[in-house]
Formats: C-alpha cells, structure tokens, sequence
C-alpha cells in the first residue's frame, strides 16, 4: 500500500514538472515597434542577432531569458536548434561589435523582460504567455496568436 502512494506522489510529481517545463511562449513587442506579426524565419533572425532594423527603420533588440533556465527549453529546440552554451556563444558574438547597441540582452525573469521590452523602442522579447501584460503588444507568428491552434511556440 505504502508502495503505490509514493508511486502514486511520483507520478503526480513528474507530470507538473514536465508541465512546467512547457510552457507556452508569446513573442512580445515594444508598443512603438508597428509591428503586429513576423514569420518564422524572421523571429529566428532575430533571435540569433541577423537583424538590426525593423521594416521601418528601427533598431532591433532582442530581450532574451537566460539560454540555460529551464523556460528557454522550447525556445532553444524550435527557434535555435543549439544548446544553452551554445547559445550563449551566439549572443556574445551577436553583441561583440555592438557595445553601444547590444543585439540580445539576457535577463534574469519574465518581468524583467516585460520592463525591458515595454521601455525599449525596437526591443521584443519572448515570454510565458500568462506573464504577459498591456504595457507590450504579442505578435502573432505566423499569422497566430499564442494559445491558438498552429502557433509555432506553443509548449505542448
């Protein structure tokens, strides 16, 4: 009897660590950005430091989570295909010639991001979709919502 509660207690812990870990990401912009949706392949230039301006002229600046939390997990498989170091290395050469403008700032949490994104023109980030706040506005990718069916960052 004792035997099935502790495997009972496994199980229920192992399904909320794994649903932890899946989280469902939105891709969030600076207000000022004009930008309401991108494409794949668009984001991934984005996100390993390949584009500088948005369509109208404007500086991009990736806001970034830590590559190595676990909240990243998702992101580092679908956008970059790379490792957390790995992905560090892109990030400090991605910035290596920008001292004055960084590509991609890492920060330490979802709120961190917002702050960064909402105060940042030209920044976006990418963040727990129930982190998300008014002061940003979530970008579709291809031409989907978080939450809805298809959206590519989507954690299950």
């Amino acid at each position: 009897m004792l035997g099935r509660c502790v495997l009972g207690l496994g199980l229920v812990i192992a399904f909320w660590t794994t649903a932890a870990n899946a989280k469902d990401m939105a891709l969030v912009s600076n207000q000022s950005n004009g930008v309401t949706q991108v494409s794949m392949p668009y984001l991934v230039k984005i996100c390993k430091g390949q584009t500088h301006r948005w369509p109208s002229g404007k500086s991009v600046i990736l806001i970034s989570l830590n590559p190595s939390s676990t909240e990243m997990r998702m992101v580092l498989e679908r956008i970059y295909g790379m490792s957390g170091d790995e992905v560090k290395a892109l990030i400090s050469a991605a910035n290596h010639s920008r001292a004055n403008h960084p590509a991609i700032v890492v920060v330490s949490s979802d709120k961190a991001l917002l702050e960064a994104v909402e105060s940042t023109p030209g920044a976006v980030g990418l963040v727990d979709v129930y982190s998300i706040t008014g002061g940003i506005t979530v970008l579709k990718i291809e031409d989907k919502l978080p939450l809805e069916a298809g959206y590519p960052l989507h954690g299950n």
